[in-house]
């Protein structure tokens, strides 16, 4: 199927012009290209064009998940009718597996997995190999290690009407997909057993089960069916099932990796005891023992993937297989926030070398632990082709690798009157957060421009307006500014330098009456989501962060920026940071950003120069055109919860500022919220909860903590 682009807007601005420029750079074959566009000229747009035109499937990656799940939503949007897909990383939390030798410390690998999002991951994976049309948000845990795709494309099943197949053979089938057998409890990844009907829910489908009825050993019937009411909603002719984990095996390739391992045990139990390493060797061998008896027994055990190169029949050293790998050969890649993105491809493979390195040292993995890592950053490289930088501030390697008049491309003379550019595989970039120097892998066309510019807004909207105020009195004057943002019915962001700092700021403006939420790492991934949408709600007026606070997020409601600390010279306080943060007023026509400092630093007069340049092309643009600037119009994004509350719950109902509300649908709400808490041990939170209810009953107003959030993850308890 084609990409069928859906939108009540055409390219205008510079987006047309930068769309077919893009299109031609890559039918040319230039693995590198990049485009410069500000914040709110539709670089989003201007991707979604490129996709339908390219027709390749498309992975997008991003820096952050918040990014990545509002992506995730304006490209489904654009392209209702074909695949688009979400795949971050499963983790609500994750502390992995370390040992610390000064002090004899173990830390055991502990982690909480996001259902919700492991659905969507394996929803992606089932795409990617049955369908061209597909368009994958990813962050960078993308090219950390996944199953083979081999294995799980032998294991997909397919059952059809009139197939002669057993019904007990139809279920151990679904059993060596990781199925689990439960009569009861239904749910996603289980299948239940009614007679001669075999009731199957996939695990990346959200409320759709399959029915598969018998005839004796023939498949009778194939019916799609609401997993809660049974209601059968569709006759199918047939149905291709998937495996229910991101990690599956087949049994006989599990007994040849079981045979590996043992192999390379005695191997390292020798070569530790030959350097007088008997506790280590002793360690190493109880853990090995233990976890192929699991295996042995259970299939699995805690920490598999460190035997993930036994498992999938990898030699020693190759790189692991990654979502990459169920990419077909020839795909588009789009990186957004590139000038972000690319450090954080480039650092992850030093960062999980070092700590299992350690791990190794002292008996605790096997060497071919080493081998579950994430691709080094030239692996990369060679797994990708079209490339495409989005950023409205490139690096100096998208610049490099892109730009045909960068000095780094020297003209030589080959033959009397022949000049081409020196070949770039002889040119090394050096990236900042690797430790090896890669090659660029480009090689240019003389006349397509690699660097395309995206300036103009569609909009007419200029770059917010500077103002420069001193540090003393900072907060106070902070104050001022969001409160008469909000007498207009607009939002303001307020940046500051730690989690503590924001946490704190938080507390204090809520205290001056201003309906105000924090946002910073420790929040969990759909809960950001969930933030970002009630601000644009006007749930909350104010939003105070730190670093996700910049590269991309879309707010057209956001009028105002407060950084603090602006001379603050540092990673948060650069060059990028700050053009970037000013650029979340950009799509608003009051734009305005206010950055506290008693000295102009370098970075802030980059961001004035920058500013007033742009404010400067874009106001000449307009008064040649006719244009009266306008705010961006774009509807709150869908949840990306399977199961979304209500809008009342969304928007923070049982806050003490959300009134007026549902006394019924209040208490119903608590009574739920304090039932989980009970069972997840939270007893101080279902007591505060159980006083809730009962103020509500006698007519009172409910009241919360404000330093503890309304509701908490299923499963996991809540951080002191």
């Amino acid at each position: 199927m084609d990409y069928q682009l859906k939108s009540d807007y055409q390219l205008s601005g510079d987006q047309t012009q930068a769309v077919a420029k893009l299109h031609k750079s890559i039918l040319a074959g230039n693995p590198h290209q990049t485009l410069l566009g500000v914040t709110g000229s539709g670089k989003t747009f201007s991707m979604a064009h490129l996709i339908q035109r390219v027709g390749l499937p498309t992975l997008v990656m991003s820096h952050n998940k918040t990014l990545a799940a509002q992506l995730y939503s304006e490209f489904k949007n654009f392209f209702p009718h074909n695949a688009v897909e979400y795949f971050v990383s499963y983790f609500d939390y994750y502390q992995p597996e370390a040992y610390i030798p000064r002090s004899d410390t173990y830390i055991e690998k502990d982690s909480s997995i996001n259902e919700e999002i492991e659905r969507l991951r394996l929803s992606t994976m089932g795409s990617l190999l049955t369908r061209k049309d597909t368009i994958v948000i990813a962050s960078v845990s993308c090219i950390y290690g996944l199953g083979s795709p081999d294995d799980y494309q032998d294991m997909m099943f397919n059952v059809s009407t009139a197939q002669e197949l057993r019904r007990d053979d139809f279920v151990a089938t679904l059993c060596q997909l990781m199925f689990e057998r439960n009569d009861i409890a239904f749910g996603r990844g289980k299948f239940r057993v009614r007679g001669d009907v075999v009731e199957i829910h996939p695990a990346f489908l959200e409320k759709t089960a399959i029915r598969v009825e018998f005839f004796g050993d023939e498949v009778e019937r194939i019916s799609s069916i609401d997993s809660l009411t049974g209601s059968v909603m569709e006759r199918l002719n047939d149905y291709c099932f998937f495996p229910a984990k991101q990690f599956v095996t087949p049994a006989e390739k599990m007994k040849h990796a079981m045979l590996s391992i043992r192999k390379e045990l005695d191997a390292r139990i020798h070569e530790l005891e030959s350097n007088k390493k008997l506790l280590e060797a002793q360690r190493l061998r109880m853990r090995t023992e233990y976890d192929l008896e699991m295996m042995n027994e259970m299939g699995f055990c805690q920490g598999i993937e460190n035997y993930a190169r036994h498992i999938t029949g990898r030699a020693p050293g190759a790189k692991p297989y990654t979502l990459l790998d169920f990419f077909p050969k020839d795909y588009l890649l789009l990186i957004d926030e590139s000038h972000a993105t690319i450090p954080q491809i480039g650092g992850m493979y030093e960062g999980d070398k070092s700590r299992k390195s350690v791990l190794v040292e002292h008996g605790f993995r096997l060497p071919s632990a080493m081998d579950n890592r994430p691709l080094k950053f030239k692996e990369f490289m060679q797994m990708t082709g079209h490339r495409v930088y989005v950023s409205a501030t490139p690096s100096a390697f998208e610049m490099v690798n892109s730009r045909p008049d960068n000095p780094s491309f020297i003209q030589v003379s080959t033959t009397p009157g022949e000049k081409n550019f020196i070949d770039r595989r002889k040119l090394k970039i050096k990236i900042s957060t690797a430790s090896e120097s890669v090659d660029s892998f480009a090689v240019h066309q003389p006349g397509f421009p690699l660097v395309v510019e995206q300036i103009i807004r569609p909009t007419g909207l200029l770059d917010p307006k500077l103002h420069l105020l001193p540090l003393d009195g900072q907060i106070d004057a902070t104050i001022d500014l969001c409160r008469g943002r909000v007498e207009r019915g607009e939002r303001a962001l307020v940046t500051t330098l730690t989690k503590k700092t924001a946490e704190d700021l938080t507390e204090y403006l809520k205290k001056s009456n201003l309906k105000v939420r924090y946002i910073h790492s420790d929040v969990d991934t759909i809960e950001r989501v969930e933030i970002l949408r009630q601000l644009r709600r006007g749930a909350f007026d104010v939003l105070v962060g730190i670093n996700l606070l910049r590269e991309g997020l879309d707010l057209p409601e956001v009028s105002l920026v407060c950084i603090l600390d602006a001379d603050k010279e540092g990673f948060l306080r650069n060059d990028t940071s700050l053009i970037q943060t000013a650029g979340r007023a950009a799509r608003h026509v009051n734009g305005e950003c206010y950055l506290f400092c008693d000295t102009v630093t370098d970075s802030i007069q980059t961001l004035i120069n920058v500013t007033e340049s742009r404010r400067k092309r874009q106001h000449e643009y307009n008064e040649q055109h006719g244009i009266i600037p306008r705010s961006v119009a774009r509807p709150v994004q869908e949840s990306l919860q399977a199961h979304p509350q209500e809008e009342e719950e969304n928007s923070g109902l049982v806050a003490e500022d959300a009134t007026p509300y549902n006394t019924e649908a209040l208490i119903a709400q608590l009574e739920t919220q304090m039932r989980e808490a009970s069972q997840a041990l939270e007893f101080e939170l279902a007591a505060h909860l159980r006083d809730q209810i009962k103020s509500l009953k006698e007519g009172k107003s409910p009241s919360l903590p404000t330093s503890a959030p309304t509701t908490y993850p299923k499963g996991k308890k809540r951080r002191r």
